[in-house]
């Protein structure tokens, strides 16, 4: 048995490149339960990252008992993380919500039944389109953790049955710049590369990502080709000194440590680099891409001495990397939310983007690119409309990409928005707080603690003119602030598929009933589809389907010859095996492992996701603009120069804060808080110090970090960052804490988002959580060590006299190496012109068939 708090990534099953990952299946029962008891094992995959791991439920008493990684999905071979073990079922037998709340005449949440909430509900919503806003009166904000039917049914309805195009989720604050850099560099959304890519690959870039935390298991992937012989050499960007910084030490890469808001001038001096010391493929630059004279140009200036001045890192640091990057034969990278969420996100990814093009590295085994998300199904909240865009990777200012959408639900084009940019989640806040938008409806996330400047949330909120229903498993932060609360049943209480990074497919079947009343999102927006009697053009009933396997069967079809081919995918397929990542269909009946294998990309204008935009001003081409470049599925090599960020340090705020994650916890905690040994691995909110600091403070000294919107305040954990920086972890909220009531902040106000600032990146629209500028007071003395993890980057500086995160007898893990054969990836489909990932089976990635 393993302590996986103790041991996060388990035994090592080193191997050599370009063989197979070996298979571990890891797997953690209830102390109650022997193997032998449980009843049955149901198929389904993880939810408590974006990795997608495949995994079985165990099943007892109609009750969760337990998980076990599978051997044979491509995704995890067998393996689970600390999450997934600990963290996926644990919390179904707590203090879940079992039946509707409304709030009373008292302004107090009191049970009911569904047909009261769902009255409530509905009376509000034929009531506000007869107002001066009409459909706009409508917003829904939802999450990165439904299932791909309930995002799809919900995009019908808010887009053919309302016509609203107020519609996001929490994937804005994690995920909308992987979707903007891949549609600005390859004209629409979808992985290029796959997670094999690691067993083949030379060096792999990890660029504000920390994936020994955030992907546990993709992380183990990497330690398994580290610690085999001809490991890849690792460079990691990151101002925290993390695991995969120690990594690329190990291996002779190189760790760069930028100040949080200036990636971008590093990534135009890595690009400089590169094309300055010849490290080009000519041939592929000038057959399949666009932009690079512009390119040129825009990173003269960012000399490696110049990005150096700027980031606060070695100029020979510069060099080492770029010259990785230029002279590995394969090479991977992953993007996550140290970009994501910082200053000039899009432009700095797509640098990443940039970089591979020049080399011609994409589409072939080791040569990938991964702009990771940060939630499990955040792949399905892009695919299906749910965030604004429109389904199946349309491009709302194409007019024949919205008549294909009305033909498929029969309804007037007019009444699909198309008139407009989609509305982002930070918009549609702002109309909350404005008063045109009446009812927000949120979904499966708890924004009174993940959203920046958390005062401004709560305040809107409260306000009289809004309407809000949230749809939870428990009464979080938010769902104190609603009129009425809906209990959604969760993981494993219900049926769905799910969509990962890679662009994996998966099959989660209901294992138990879901506790009381509860049902699941999908249900409870058919109801609400039903009662509001929404109708296509003919008069029927406007959602034609009654369970996940209808809706499934209905997303098909909106899919067919996009990029996101799903025609080829069934429930049936989806058993018994592995997930299969699209496109599936006649051209690639087994799926499709990595795109963009002929280099032919999504980029014509009659298949492009949209039409670009200027990196440093967000302003969108026009189609007659787009048109005139002629980019025919040719790649765009997008330029910005660097600019300072809206808020740095001064005198006054001299250090920069950066948000993020802990390997224990996922978001705001309302599954993980609620796992014993998650919660006394990361039981509460730290503040993080470099041992750099010029600060009179020591490990476990009380402190007050303070910004121009608010405060926090939490021990200190003297760790191994960079100086000029605090971080502190987003998870932690009120509805555990003793003093408050629950929602909102007592004396002693402890959520990291009390401090971030309401910007966003001009293209992606995603927030910078990780550039505000902050002050540091000591206010009191330590009682004993910070309550951080001292397993992975909140380690502290000197480990003396604090204790090991350990898990104990609880977290005992049963771990099989080598326990079958590994599985193999999705095999690649003959290169033609109908290959998939460049248009689908009747349009292509350079246009229309003839």
């Amino acid at each position: 048995m393993t302590d996986r708090i103790a041991d996060i990534w388990g035994t090592r099953t080193p191997h050599e490149k370009d063989t197979p990952w070996p298979v571990r299946v890891d797997s953690h029962l209830d102390p109650s339960v022997t193997e032998q008891d449980v009843d049955r094992w149901v198929q389904s995959a993880c939810v408590l990252c974006s990795n997608g791991c495949g995994c079985d439920i165990a099943v007892k008493d109609g009750r969760m008992v337990g998980v076990r990684g599978r051997a044979a999905d491509t995704v995890n071979h067998g393996r689970l993380g600390p999450k997934g073990l600990y963290g996926s079922w644990q919390w179904s037998r707590t203090d879940r919500l079992t039946r509707p709340l409304v709030r009373d005449a008292g302004g107090n949440l009191v049970e009911t039944d569904w047909d009261t909430a769902m009255d409530r509900i509905v009376e509000r919503s034929r009531r506000l389109p007869a107002t001066d806003a009409g459909a706009l009166s409508h917003g829904f904000y939802t999450s990165g953790q439904l299932f791909l039917e309930e995002y799809y049914t919900l995009g019908v309805i808010g887009k053919a049955g309302l016509g609203t195009p107020h519609m996001d989720g929490n994937t804005r604050l994690c995920t909308a710049t992987a979707a903007a850099a891949m549609k600005e560099s390859f004209g629409s959304d979808g992985q290029p590369g796959s997670y094999s890519d690691i067993e083949a690959t030379d060096a792999v870039f990890l660029y504000g990502h920390n994936m020994a935390e955030t992907q546990t298991v993709l992380w183990m992937r990497v330690l398994d080709r580290v610690h085999g012989p001809n490991p890849p050499r690792i460079v990691a960007v990151d101002p925290r000194h993390t695991p995969v910084a120690e990594a690329a030490r190990a291996t002779g890469g190189v760790h760069l440590a930028p100040l949080p808001g200036t990636n971008q001038a590093l990534m135009n001096a890595l690009v400089r680099e590169v094309i300055h010391q010849g490290w080009l493929d000519e041939e592929y630059v000038d057959a399949h891409t666009l932009g690079f004279d512009d390119l040129r140009s825009t990173v003269e200036p960012y000399t490696p001495e110049h990005a150096a001045g700027i980031c606060r890192v070695p100029a020979d640091g510069i060099r080492r990397a770029a010259e990785i990057f230029g002279t590995s034969e394969r090479v991977l990278s992953t993007v996550l939310q140290g970009f994501y969420q910082s200053h000039q996100a899009t432009a700095a990814s797509c640098a990443v983007n940039n970089l591979h093009l020049l080399r011609g590295m994409l589409g072939r085994p080791g040569c990938g690119i991964l702009q990771m998300n940060g939630q499990p199904t955040a792949q399905n909240n892009r695919e299906c409309g749910a965030d604004g865009d429109l389904p199946a990777f349309r491009n709302w200012d194409n007019p024949d990409h919205v008549r294909e959408l009305a033909e498929l639900w029969n309804v007037d084009p007019l009444t699909i928005p198309h008139w407009s940019p989609p509305t982002h989640a930070l918009q549609i806040w702002r109309y909350c707080e404005q008063g045109s938008i009446g009812l927000l409806w949120i979904s499966g996330t708890n924004p009174a603690v993940s959203m920046p400047d958390l005062p401004r949330i709560r305040r809107i909120l409260q306000q009289d003119s809004l309407f809000t229903v949230v749809q939870d498993g428990f009464l979080t932060e938010t769902a104190r602030y609603a009129d009425v609360v809906l209990p959604a049943a969760l993981w494993g209480e219900k049926q769905g598929t799910f969509t990962n990074v890679n662009r994996t497919v998966h099959l989660s079947d209901q294992a138990i009933e879901p506790p009381g009343e509860a049902r699941s999102d999908l249900d409870i927006w058919l109801d609400y589809a039903r009662r509001m009697d929404f109708r296509d053009r003919d008069g029927a009933p406007l959602i034609k389907w009654s369970d996940p396997e209808g809706a499934f069967e209905a997303w098909k079809e909106c899919t067919r010859g996009r990029i996101v081919d799903y025609t080829g995918l069934s429930y049936d397929k989806l058993r018994g095996g592995t997930g299969i990542p699209w496109p599936v269909n006649e051209a690639a009946p087994e799926g499709t492992d990595r795109l963009y294998s002929d280099a032919r990309f999504a980029t014509h204008p009659d298949v492009c996701e949209t039409y670009g935009h200027d990196l440093l001003t967000g302003g969108a081409l026009s189609e007659q603009e787009y048109r005139a470049l002629r980019p025919d599925g040719r790649a765009f090599l997008k330029a910005a120069a660097y600019v300072p960020p809206p808020e740095g340090p001064g005198e006054e705020y001299p250090f920069v804060l950066s948000t993020g994650r802990t390997v224990y916890h996922f978001h705001t905690r309302t599954k993980t808080g609620r796992s014993r040994p998650l919660r006394r691995a990361a039981p509460g909110v730290w503040v993080e110090l470099s041992a750099a600091a010029r600060l009179a403070v020591g490990e476990g000294d009380v402190v007050r970090v303070e910004s121009r919107r608010g405060a926090m305040q939490g021990p200190v954990r003297i760790g191994r960052g960079r100086d000029g920086v605090v971080f502190v972890p987003f998870h932690y909220g009120y509805w555990d804490q003793p003093g408050t009531d629950g929602a909102a902040p007592g004396d002693a106000p402890g959520a990291a988002n009390e401090l971030t600032l309401t910007e966003w990146d001009p293209v992606s629209k995603q927030p910078m959580f990780k550039t505000a500028a902050v002050k540091v007071t000591r206010i009191a003395d330590a009682t004993g060590p910070s309550p951080a993890p001292t397993t992975a980057a909140s380690a502290p500086a000197d480990p003396e006299g604090v204790p090991p995160t350990v898990g104990g007898p609880e977290a005992d893990v049963r771990e099989q190496p080598y326990a079958a054969e590994p599985p193999q990836p999705a095999r690649q489909p003959e290169t033609s012109g109908e290959q998939p990932g460049s248009g689908g089976t009747t349009t292509s990635a350079t246009g229309p068939k003839d």
